[in-house]
């Protein structure tokens, strides 16, 4: 097994009037190339952050992102942009920030193939995978006529067409109730059972439970 994602020393600091406010500071860990692997903590401890720094999103006032074995935290922001593109799929906490909502559901799969240049994209393949993810027959679907955990499952996969390295959720369950959230941890598991690794940020302890490692954050910190 070999990471495909690591932070060395991270920490992130932010500017208010008051003086500097610390995020995150000195967070050492890594994200293996499979599994699923949760960031869990209480709201407030960092883990967010973490998440946005790992998916290049956010530059870390200190320390250094490894990608593949690669640092490439210190990039322009254009590599950066080119980097998510190719290798990352990152999930907000609100469905709807993760798709086009004028577009099918469909369509979104077939745009989402299409964003890192893939040669092919929108084939059936593509589209089959709505099956995959539970949402047989919603093709057709627009993203307003789906509920919030049919449209997380759609992000799912979107973030499978892309074909990633890594796929990082932000508390992609806090906005379900228990039966949708339900329905997005076995997408989750089908990402994980197709090879792709999954980074969660959570307090769930469905997903804490679920996953194959479990980093707990405190005050910023890794607990």
């Amino acid at each position: 097994m070999a990471d495909v994602l690591v932070a060395q020393g991270v920490g992130v600091d932010y500017p208010t009037p008051a003086g500097a406010v610390t995020a995150i500071d000195d967070v050492t860990v890594t994200v293996p190339d499979e599994g699923i692997t949760v960031f869990a903590g209480p709201s407030g401890s960092g883990k967010s952050t973490l998440l946005r720094v790992l998916a290049l999103v956010e530059r870390p006032t200190r320390g250094v992102v490894e990608l593949g074995g690669e640092a490439v935290s210190g990039r322009s922001h254009r590599q950066l942009r080119a980097l998510r593109r190719q290798t990352i799929a990152l999930m907000f906490q609100n469905p709807l920030e993760n798709l086009l909502p004028e577009l099918t559901a469909a369509q979104n799969v077939i745009a989402a193939a299409q964003s890192n240049g893939r040669r092919g994209a929108g084939r059936k393949a593509d589209l089959d995978l709505l099956d995959v993810v539970g949402l047989k027959g919603m093709g057709d679907y627009r993203v307003p006529a789906l509920s919030g955990g049919q449209q997380q499952r759609l992000a799912l996969c979107c973030a499978l067409a892309r074909e990633p390295k890594v796929v990082l959720a932000d508390e992609p369950t806090s906005q379900l109730d228990d039966t949708s959230a339900g329905l997005v941890l076995d997408s989750l598991k089908v990402l994980v059972d197709r090879g792709v690794p999954v980074a969660v940020a959570s307090h769930d302890d469905r997903l804490v439970h679920l996953a194959d490692r479990v980093v707990r954050m405190s005050s910023g910190r890794v607990a």
